[in-house]
């Protein structure tokens, strides 16, 4: 494989949580009295951090979000993770290929520690990733689509940028990873192609089956 580190987003990517989240998300930002749909949260926060949702919200209404959002937003999130959250279809038999194969991969995600930790512990993904293999936008100064999170993971991993490949399905995600000097590959399954082409993807897929080929 010319990769020697594949980076895995978390939302979208690994666990069907996007969905999820951006339901609730929606649906709780018009609650505080900021009117948002279903597909504008889809358009304007997929692949952002809490701290994103609170600078946009911020930017076009004048008025802050409360400080409790991120523990109420969350509270409602997991409470709805634990009782329906799915792995991505086909993604346990790609890590273990991955696996199979000896190389290395991690998460990189906009998401918190407990978020990621949630979710993939309700899918049963987290034995997939030992210690060391998480990493998380809280671990640096800037969220995605800065290439902090990325560059972070490849540096905490000992790889070289241009050994690593990004496995996104956010334009925020893929302009983080060019912008980061890595490759990545869009997954279609939520976005249009077209959006993750535009942001500079190498290659766009929309089947997990399809991965473990491309990355060849």
């Amino acid at each position: 494989m010319r990769y020697d580190l594949i980076i895995f987003d978390n939302d979208g990517v690994l666990v069907d949580s996007e969905p999820i989240s951006n339901q609730i998300l929606a649906g709780y930002l018009t609650e505080l009295g900021h009117p948002t749909t279903y597909q504008e949260s889809l358009r304007d926060f997929m692949g952002g951090s809490v701290q994103r949702i609170r600078d946009m919200v911020r930017d076009r209404s004048g008025r802050a979000l409360p400080t409790d959002f991120e523990a109420s937003f969350h509270a409602l999130v997991f409470a709805e993770f634990r009782r329906r959250l799915q792995p991505v279809p086909g993604v346990e038999a790609v890590l273990g290929k991955l696996a199979a194969d000896g190389v290395a991969y991690c998460v990189g995600s906009s998401g918190s520690h407990e978020r990621i930790r949630v979710a993939l512990t309700k899918t049963g993904l987290l034995e997939h990733f030992g210690a060391g293999r998480v990493f998380s936008s809280q671990d640096v100064g800037r969220g995605k689509p800065a290439p902090d999170l990325f560059l972070h993971a490849a540096r905490e991993m000992g790889v070289a940028p241009g050994r690593c490949a990004v496995v996104e399905d956010s334009p925020l995600g893929v302009r983080a990873a060019v912008a980061a000097g890595m490759d990545v590959y869009g997954f279609t399954a939520m976005t249009p192609a077209a959006k993750l082409a535009e942001a500079g993807a190498t290659a766009l897929f929309s089947d997990m089956a399809e991965l473990p080929q491309l990355l060849q």
